[in-house]
């Protein structure tokens, strides 16, 4: 084919497939100026952290002046793009407001997000520093960046929170919807693959490993088959649960009690309460009450997922 006549299959494509950035109507937010304010915002909670040379105290108020400039008037264009599209009143208006809403709340951020870095120190006996943590650990970038997301989502901005968490996503192989609640002091151990559902709430010193699914069973729908918005479709995680490798729980109305342990590979889809273990035993998953003192599934003594010592307590699932 010459070049006049594929430009002539993609113009009949474009008016046939969709798939073309609302043309003569609302400008879709830009990725790459999204990408590059969720490049700003991580300079701006860690500031000395990724600089090419390095940050003087002397010179932070004119540094910390300079990025919030350059973020306010990025933020403020990539709103109202999006309220735009959203065909809210008075975009302009509303995007000053919700950008200055936003960077209001950025120091209680900031004192949120040091609980996730102190919570991955400690729970990392392979870190040698904080340092380390905030520029080598990819759960800083992804628990930070939706934790700004979240508020921009609260704040009713459409697309821009979940553009922001999808960069996380891109550059972590970890996807976290804006709407997720997380409770302080949230650590992801190598954050591939985790997957965190909109509806999820996530309790105060929650670890979880690489590939750990927050999900939903199923989507209700309306007559015409659409999915319903806007309804309960992923679990509670109490305070002080541990998660490991690969597990599985999914369903709004599915509560992971508070000190509970779930082993590697479990599904589960109904809830446990508080002290409980969760672990494969054969073929099917058994849940019992966790013995006193016990911190880590299959860590330390072997009887830690003996039938002996759980006779009477277990219950299959």
């Amino acid at each position: 084919m010459h070049l006049d006549e594929i430009k002539q299959a993609l113009l009949e494509s474009y008016r046939t497939d969709g798939g073309i950035n609302h043309l003569d109507g609302a400008n879709l937010p830009s990725q790459a100026s999204v990408n590059q304010l969720a490049a700003d915002l991580m300079h701006l909670l860690f500031p000395g952290y990724f600089e090419e040379s390095g940050l003087t105290e002397r010179a932070l108020p004119a540094h910390v002046t300079r990025l919030l400039k350059q973020i306010d008037e990025r933020l403020v264009a990539e709103i109202e793009k999006c309220l735009r599209f959203a065909q809210v009143a008075h975009p302009s208006a509303q995007a000053r407001a919700r950008a200055t809403a936003f960077l209001g709340q950025f120091p209680a951020l900031r004192k949120l997000i040091q609980t996730d870095v102190t919570a991955a120190y400690k729970g990392d006996p392979a870190a040698r520093s904080v340092e380390e943590i905030i520029v080598a650990y990819p759960c800083v970038l992804v628990i930070s960046l939706q934790r700004l997301a979240h508020v921009l989502y609260h704040l009713g901005v459409p697309l821009l929170p979940r553009l922001l968490t999808e960069y996380a996503h891109e550059r972590t192989g970890c996807d976290i919807h804006p709407g997720a609640r997380l409770g302080d002091h949230f650590f992801i151990d190598h954050a591939t693959g985790v997957v965190i559902g909109e509806t999820a709430t996530v309790g105060s010193h929650v670890k979880l490993y690489q590939g750990v699914t927050l999900g939903a069973k199923s989507f209700e729908t309306d007559p015409e088959g659409n999915p319903i918005k806007g309804v309960k479709r992923h679990p509670d995680i109490g305070d002080h649960v541990t998660i490991y490798a690969h597990a599985t729980i999914l369903g709004g109305d599915t509560s992971i009690g508070a000190h509970s342990i779930i082993g590697s590979n479990v599904w589960l889809m109904k809830s446990i309460p508080a002290d409980s273990v969760a672990i494969f035993k054969g073929d099917s998953v058994v849940v019992r009450s966790r013995r006193k003192h016990e911190t880590l599934v299959g860590q330390g003594s072997p009887s830690a997922t003996s039938s002996a010592d759980a006779a009477g307590s277990e219950w299959h699932i």
